[in-house]
C-alpha cells in the first residue's frame, strides 16, 4: 500500500534544511518514496495513485496543516527507570540515598520490562522513533522495542561490581553478544554492550567491550565527563581527561557514543573529533542536577555530532524530547550570553539527523529522503499553543511540547493516531507497571522526601 500525507508543513531535515509550507511525504512499506513541496503533488498523485489518483493500492492522509517530521531520536536513556521519577528530586545526593539502594532492593527482570514497557509507550507518544537504551535484563527490553514497534538499541549495562542482573562484567558481556547476535538481523532492534563508565570498569572491561560492539559494528556508549569525582580521580590516577583515558585505551572510534560529556577540554573535542566518535547531549538532566552545560557549540564548530538524549526519567524526569530541544536553546543562549546562537533548526537537526548520525543510523533514518524508513511524525498546530507558526523550526523547538503529537509511524506503520497508541493499551501498561511497583520496595518509599 503506497501512502501519501499531503496538507502538512513538511521539514524534512534533508541536507538542504529545506522547508514546505504546504508538503507532502509519500511511502510504501516501510520506505519513504518521495517527498516534496506542493508544486510536485499533482504528478505525485499521478505517479502512485494511477491516472485518478484513486488506485486500490493507494491512500491519501490529510495532514490537516500539521508539521511533518521525521521522527525524533533519543540517544541515551534509562527505560527501566520509569519507577524512580520524582524520588528525592531535591535531594543532594539523591543516587546513594534513592536510586542505588532501591535498584539493589527493587529491580528485577519483571518490574525493567514493565518499565520499559511504559517508557516506549511515553517516547512514541511524545513522537520519539528510535532510542538507545542502557540498563539491566536488555535482552527482555529488546523484545518490549519490537513488540511496542519503535525503533531501538537496547545497550546492556556493563559494570565492574554486580547488578541487579549480572554476577560479573564476563556475565553481562556473554549475555549482551547474546542479544546482539538474536537481533543482528532485525530490521528495527538491535543490540550493544554499554559499559556504563569511565570509573565504573577497568580498562581491560572497556577493551573488551568496545572489541565485541566493533566486531558487530553497534555503538559503544557509555557516561564520559560527567561527573566531579570522575573527573579526580582520572586526574589523580592517570593524569588524564576522561576523553584522554579512552583516548589511550584504544576505544575511541567512529561507533564511539560519548553520553553527557559535560566538562569538556578543547583538546578532549579535538581527540573526539578525530575519532569520529558522537556525544549524547542531555541537558535537561544535566542541568536539573547542577552539573553544568557541555560546551556544544564548540562541539559542533569542530564538527562533532551531537545527539539529544534525555538520560532517565530518574535524572530528567521526561522522555520528552521538545523539553529536550527548548532546554538546548535556552540553557545555551544564557550560557553563551547570545540570543541568536542555537538557531531552532539546528536544534531540531540535532533532535533528528545528527541523532540518527550520532547512533549510525543517518542512512535509515533521520530525515525524510527517498530510500529512507518511513519513520514520520505530524505536530499538530490546532492547539492554543501551535498558533501562528511563522517557523516550524522555532514553533517545534519554542512552542511544541509532547502533547502536540498526533501521528507517529515506524517504517510506514502508524504506531500513534489522533494521540492514542493504535497497538497497545497505554492504561493497560500503566496499570501494569503500578502493580509491579506495589509489590517492590517501591510500595515503601514512594511518600518519602529528601
Amino acid at each position: 500500500m503506497k501512502t501519501m500525507i499531503r496538507n502538512g508543513i513538511v521539514v524534512p531535515m534533508n541536507r538542504n534544511m529545506d522547508v514546505w509550507p504546504d508538503g507532502y511525504v509519500v511511502f510504501e512499506g516501510t520506505k519513504i518514496l518521495e517527498a516534496g513541496p506542493v508544486d510536485g503533488l499533482d504528478v505525485a498523485i499521478i505517479r502512485y495513485g494511477g491516472e485518478n489518483g484513486t488506485g486500490s493500492d493507494f491512500q491519501v492522509i490529510d495532514a490537516r496543516r500539521a508539521i511533518v517530521m521525521p521522527g525524533m531520536v533519543n540517544t541515551h536513556c534509562h527505560l527501566g527507570m520509569i519507577p524512580f521519577r520524582g524520588l528525592g528530586d531535591d535531594c543532594k545526593d539523591r543516587l546513594r540515598v534513592f536510586l542505588l539502594p532501591m535498584e539493589e532492593q527493587a529491580m528485577d527482570c519483571e518490574l525493567a520490562v514493565a518499565s520499559s514497557r511504559y517508557a516506549v509507550a511515553e517516547l512514541l507518544l511524545g513522537g520519539v522513533t528510535t532510542v538507545l537504551d542502557m540498563y539491566y535484563f536488555e535482552d527482555q527490553v529488546a523484545r518490549v522495542m519490537d513488540e511496542m514497534g519503535i525503533r531501538g538499541i537496547a545497550g546492556e549495562t556493563v559494570m565492574e561490581e554486580a547488578t541487579c542482573d549480572a554476577e560479573s562484567p564476563q556475565e553481562a558481556i556473554d549475555r549482551g553478544e547474546a542479544m546482539i547476535r538474536a537481533y543482528r538481523d532485525h530490521p528495527r532492534i538491535k543490540g550493544c554492550l554499554a559499559p556504563h563508565g569511565t570509573t565504573t570498569c577497568s580498562p581491560d572491561t572497556l577493551r573488551r567491550v568496545h572489541d565485541v560492539d566493533r566486531f558487530y559494528n553497534v555503538p559503544f556508549t557509555l557516561h564520559v565527563a560527567e561527573m566531579d569525582y570522575e573527573m579526580i580521580q582520572l586526574r589523580d590516577s592517570f593524569g588524564l581527561t576522561p576523553v584522554e583515558y579512552l583516548q589511550e585505551l584504544g576505544v575511541l572510534d567512529e561507533n564511539t557514543v560519548s553520553a553527557h560529556s559535560i566538562r569538556l577540554t578543547d583538546e578532549d573535542i579535538r581527540i573526539l573529533k578525530e575519532a569520529g566518535a558522537s556525544i549524547a547531549h542531555c541537558i535537561a538532566s544535566n542541568t536539573k542536577a547542577a552539573k553544568g552545560v557541555a560546551p556544544v557549540r564548540a562541539m559542533h564548530r569542530a564538527g562533532v555530532n551531537v545527539g539529544l538524549g534525555t538520560d532517565g526519567p530518574a535524572s530528567g524526569n521526561t522522555l520528552d524530547l521538545f523539553s529536550q530541544m527548548r532546554f538546548c536553546a535556552n540553557f545555551h543562549k544564557n550560557e553563551l550570553r547570545d540570543r541568536s546562537a542555537f538557531p531552532a533548526a539546528e536544534i531540531v537537526r540535532m533532535a533528528t539527523w545528527e541523532g540518527a548520525a550520532a547512533l549510525g543510523l543517518e542512512a535509515v533514518t533521520g530525515s525524510l529522503e527517498p530510500g529512507k524508513e518511513a519513520d514520520i511524525v505530524l505536530v499538530e498546530t490546532d492547539s492554543p499553543n501551535m498558533f501562528p507558526v511563522y517557523d516550524p523550526y522555532a514553533a517545534l523547538v519554542y512552542s511544541a511540547g509532547a502533547a502536540n503529537v498526533r501521528d507517529v509511524y515506524v517504517a510506514g506503520k502508524c504506531l500513534v493516531r489522533d494521540k492514542r497508541l493504535t497497538g497497545a493499551d497505554f492504561g493497560r501498561i500503566r496499570e501494569e507497571l503500578a502493580r509491579k511497583m506495589e509489590r517492590t520496595a517501591f510500595r515503601d518509599m514512594k511518600n518519602l522526601l529528601c
